[in-house]
């Protein structure tokens, strides 16, 4: 019998529409729930607190998508170890885009009392665990399809639908900023989780025409999967795990910090308006993205691990005269902190991609990938904006927060430099050979 005709390799443009429209839509899911836990969440799902615990509790319900984050990184990257690629990434979308929408229609606590609150819990939950597995599928749709040369560009469609997941949801947060309070509190802030709906069309409909790469389909054809991915990672590549964990703690780190708590440190303390902080953020994404452009380039010239670690000491440096800036009360200074700390962001996320594709072999890579990039995220993303809440309210001092900032980065910048690629550590004794990161079809048929 005649082997089937393997499919077309698809198109550089497919492949970043999949990867970029998909993860886009996952984080201006993500990015929405934020700016709401930051402005409104408080006073309408948690009234009977005060003002700082109020903020509190929303940032609390924030972090627990986090705490779900890992788990759904365990479990869908084990299926696209196990499964494939594509067939998660469809999953991840209709997960995170029905548990956004149906927040959006949530009473809240003076229509049906605490079950209000517990229900935000569990759609953030359902949420977390659905953006577990995207990052790591959709940045290995593209990079597995690409050629060594190309790996960190590659890489970085999917580090595009950050910044864009960010300018998508301040948009729309700044479609109903002019709202009066009384309105936006009352359907103002529902508008943006509704839209999802059509967004989610959208991303299904790119990522339905992709298929897995050749090197994960021969691994699949040749059946020399990994039984339990996430097992053999503890089990074989702890070193590598625990260090690309501990690297994934700075981005999200300086990346909520500016577009979650500065939300309200911004107008609370700062005394910035609500629109001026969602317009001067926006206008930083602009320069992320083409810093994301610049920073893969350089990552295929120069190496991602090098790009990487230079990333991470900018966002060790920065925190501190982010702060000031913003201290001042002016927009051109505050636009200054915002724009610096989007190249910060840029550099780490243009190499981020390449970097964690060449450090677990492909029958482990979602997993691995995933559960790293998670656990970081939990850490650096979870905590950070609880953490400087409380700093401030402690010493009444944005020096405490950025301290706590470059601290978390520091442990990012010292634990990149440890991190080895595939070729440079042992092969598993009882695992089969794995493809190298990159790998063309062309490549595997000589």
């Amino acid at each position: 019998m005649a082997s089937p005709t393997p499919p077309a390799q698809p198109s550089r443009k497919s492949i970043f529409l999949a990867s970029f429209v998909g993860t886009s839509i996952e984080w201006y899911d993500y990015y929405i729930f934020g700016t709401a836990a930051a402005l409104a969440f408080g006073s309408l799902f948690f009234p009977e607190f005060s003002s700082v615990a109020g903020t509190l509790a929303a940032f609390a319900t924030f972090a627990v998508g986090f705490v779900a984050r890992p788990l759904g990184a365990a479990i869908i990257g084990h299926f696209g170890d196990r499964i494939g690629r594509k067939a998660m990434l469809v999953l991840t979308l209709l997960l995170t885009g029905g548990a956004t929408f149906l927040i959006g229609v949530l009473p809240t606590y003076a229509a049906i009392g605490v079950a209000a609150p517990l229900l935000l819990v569990v759609l953030r939950l359902v949420q977390g665990f659905g953006v577990g597995g995207e990052w790591g599928g959709a940045i290995l749709i593209a990079t597995e399809h690409a050629s060594p040369r190309r790996l960190a560009v590659y890489g970085s469609f999917a580090q595009f639908g950050v910044p864009i997941g960010v300018l998508t949801s301040n948009l729309a947060f700044l479609a109903v900023a002019g709202l009066s309070d009384a309105d936006f509190m009352a359907y103002g802030w529902r508008i943006p989780f509704l839209i999802s709906a059509v967004l989610v069309v959208v991303g299904f409909v790119a990522r339905s025409r992709l298929h897995d790469a050749p090197e994960f389909r021969k691994m699949k054809q040749d059946r020399s999967l990994s039984r339990i991915p996430a097992a053999e990672l503890f089990r074989r590549r702890p070193r590598n795990l625990v260090l690309a964990s501990l690297a994934s703690i700075a981005p999200p780190a300086v990346g909520y910090t500016v577009i979650v708590y500065m939300l309200t440190y911004g107008t609370t303390v700062a005394g910035f308006e609500r629109a001026t902080l969602l317009t001067l953020i926006l206008a930083s994404t602009v320069v992320w993205i083409a810093t994301i452009v610049v920073s893969a380039v350089a990552s295929d010239r120069f190496g991602s691990k090098k790009v990487y670690i230079l990333g991470t000491l900018t966002a060790v440096v920065w925190p501190v005269p982010m702060f000031a800036l913003v201290d001042t009360g002016s927009t051109g200074a505050a636009l200054l902190a915002f724009t610096v700390a989007a190249i910060v962001q840029g550099i780490m996320a243009g190499a981020q991609g390449g970097l964690f594709t060449e450090i677990f072999e492909v029958r482990v890579r979602y997993s691995g990938i995933s559960i790293a990039y998670q656990l970081g995220g939990m850490i650096g993303g979870a905590v950070t904006p609880i953490a400087a809440t409380a700093l401030y309210d402690a010493y009444d001092s944005s020096m405490a927060v950025a301290g706590y900032v470059a601290a978390l980065s520091l442990i990012s910048f010292v634990a990149v430099l440890g991190v080895r690629r595939i070729g440079e550590l042992p092969s598993p004794q009882d695992a089969p050979a794995a493809a190298k990161p990159g790998r063309t079809a062309a490549a595997e048929s000589q």
